[in-house]
């Protein structure tokens, strides 16, 4: 069986570390975990895993954040994965940092990744894993919160908390998304 990891953030030296990026550093360490390496395809660099039996297809676009769909549906389409079998991994400024929350359908958010996924896959029923980045901006500055690193407080356990979202993707390939949100939306 398949699975579809969306990994959300945008390409480019100058994103690598920052928070809206998360999701590609939960992939980077999906995919260092279980020596695989990306390569660049179509709208992604994209790579595969295994996990008790189960194949997951880590995708990071790089069609930047705000057109993210494009990558989804093409993967979806091309590797003939059920977008019940999808999983997009993304920060949240609603949720306090390290906090992860694991939904099955749902608003964007106000997320441009997820508005275009929703807007290219005509649904919003998709699962979702938000990694939560906190909301510790002055008004009107949410770009470029979000688009700086994570603060020197916030690196000491950023790796955990990264650690703990990896689990929570490889929980929903293999107990699946009701039992693995029981778990993750409790913490």
């Amino acid at each position: 069986m398949k699975f579809l990891v969306m990994a959300l953030g945008n390409i480019g030296p100058e994103y690598a570390d920052t928070r809206h990026n998360i999701g590609f550093m939960v992939a980077d360490y999906l995919a260092h975990k279980h020596d695989a390496k990306f390569e660049l395809k179509r709208h992604a660099f994209v790579t595969e895993i295994k996990h008790k039996g189960k194949t997951l297809v880590l995708v990071k676009p790089t069609t930047y954040m705000n057109l993210s769909g494009k990558a989804a549906l093409h993967y979806l389409t091309s590797e003939k994965i059920p977008k019940e079998n999808m999983v997009v991994v993304t920060d949240d400024l609603a949720l306090p940092y390290g906090k992860l929350r694991l939904k099955g359908k749902g608003s964007a958010g106000g997320h441009n990744g997820l508005k275009h996924i929703q807007e290219t896959l005509g649904t919003d029923e998709y699962a979702r894993l938000r990694f939560g980045v906190d909301a510790n901006f002055p008004k009107g500055r949410q770009v470029d919160y979000v688009l700086n690193p994570f603060s020197a407080d916030e690196r000491i356990d950023l790796a955990l908390h990264i650690e703990k979202a990896a689990e929570a993707i490889l929980s929903f390939a293999t107990i699946g998304l009701e039992r693995t949100m029981n778990v993750v939306n409790t913490k």
